[in-house]
């Protein structure tokens, strides 16, 4: 038997990365300075909270007060009186009765779906829910059927066929690649007929969509249901870090005691905490931060309709548009970013109908200006890098 030197156990890693750069899949990080003249139509940041001087000096001042870190997982040294402070917030203004902060948006998914399924469970989820939904799913243990996206039919009818007693329905309440919105409403009805909770991943909700930005799920009237858990994350409309959930009291608190990306996990820093709150605070007093995002979205896609491209119609405030290939998707995010328009460029397999888009998402604090400008270097860069628009 030959022994081996060990330079050959990660050759199949080569072959993998190659197998990607054929396909076009091929993926890097790029640092991003500090400051940019660029327009910025790929973050999150929909309320431009992010560079808020009121949120950024929050967090300034909280780590000078409580440190860089939290030190330690939450049920040792990493919550304090800030923590504590944000959940009875984000649950006041959401309209539930209690909430648990995590240190992201993924550690909140994968805890609030692991703890509260298991081997006697059977989860029905929606074919397009987030990453971090679907390995929560894995790592479940329960038995998961995948329904059709946003079809409810199927989602009643698994339910009724089940072979668990216990059951959970998994939905994003806006789908993070097209923009569209759950029917909230019908699936937390078919929920109630068939003995199952339901569980939202709000966010992409939280900030846009309802009453002063109260999200999805506080629109559809289910934020104090006793039967419905929400996830939110901080890093989007609030523009800090961090993820919580959200629901009836009874469930945060097994949360506390179960949840192993809560209680394995060192806290949310102290910093992000404030910004977080800050944000909040801010979004309370300027209501109007919804409207205006929402409001860039639909010019920006009913823009770039007009100009002949395949946009969604937003229901938040992202917008996609198709491109022909996932070589085009990216040819032409690179030229909007030489044009000075930085946009996302979605790609199997974070697509998972397998449509390579360029993905842009509007702020509440996007100009005129910056939509006509946004539009010009989308529809040039478009027809240059072979993006074929539909006839106009």
């Amino acid at each position: 038997m030959s022994v081996s030197t060990g330079d050959s156990v990660f050759d199949w890693i080569d072959t993998r990365a190659e197998a990607r750069a054929k396909a076009g899949l091929t993926r890097r990080l790029r640092p991003r300075p500090a400051t940019s003249t660029d327009l910025d139509l790929a973050s999150n940041d929909y309320l431009g909270l992010a560079r808020d001087k009121r949120v950024t000096g929050a967090a300034a001042a909280a780590a000078m007060r409580w440190g860089a870190g939290s030190t330690g997982s939450r049920l040792v040294t990493g919550s304090t009186e800030l923590h504590t402070e944000l959940e009875y917030e984000l649950a006041n203004f959401c309209g539930a009765q209690s909430a648990l902060v995590f240190s992201s948006g993924f550690a909140a998914n994968l805890g609030a779906l692991t703890a509260l399924s298991g081997p006697g469970t059977a989860i029905v989820a929606d074919q397009y829910i987030h990453a971090s939904l679907i390995d929560g799913c894995r790592l479940s243990k329960a038995d998961v059927v995948v329904a059709g996206h946003t079809d409810v039919p199927q989602v009643k009818n698994a339910l009724a066929t089940r072979g668990k007693r216990r059951a959970l329905v998994v939905t994003d309440s806006v789908f993070s690649v097209d923009g569209d919105l759950a029917p909230l409403t019908e699936l937390a009805a078919v929920c109630r007929e068939h003995d199952s909770a339901l569980v939202v991943d709000d966010a992409h909700g939280l900030g846009v969509l309802g009453d002063g930005g109260r999200g999805a799920v506080h629109a559809a009237g289910l934020a104090k249901s006793p039967d419905v858990v929400t996830t939110i994350t901080l890093s989007k409309s609030l523009g800090a870090q961090g993820g919580a959930v959200l629901g009836p009291s009874r469930v945060i608190r097994h949360l506390v005691e179960t949840a192993r990306s809560f209680i394995f996990d060192t806290g949310l820093a102290p910093g992000s905490v404030a910004a977080a709150l800050t944000a909040l605070k801010v979004l309370r007093e300027e209501p109007d931060r919804p409207g205006r995002a929402l409001a860039a979205a639909v010019e920006l896609s009913e823009r770039l309709r007009a100009a002949g491209f395949r946009a969604s119609t937003p229901t938040a405030a992202v917008v996609s548009v198709q491109a022909p290939s996932p070589e085009s998707a990216f040819a032409w995010a690179e030229a909007c970013r030489t044009s000075g328009v930085v946009v996302g460029c979605f790609r199997p397999p974070s697509v998972p109908d397998g449509i390579s888009r360029l993905r842009l998402t509007a702020r509440a604090d996007l100009s005129e200006a910056d939509i006509d400008r946004a539009v010009r270097v989308i529809t040039e860069t478009g027809a240059s890098a072979g993006a074929v628009s539909r006839p106009r």
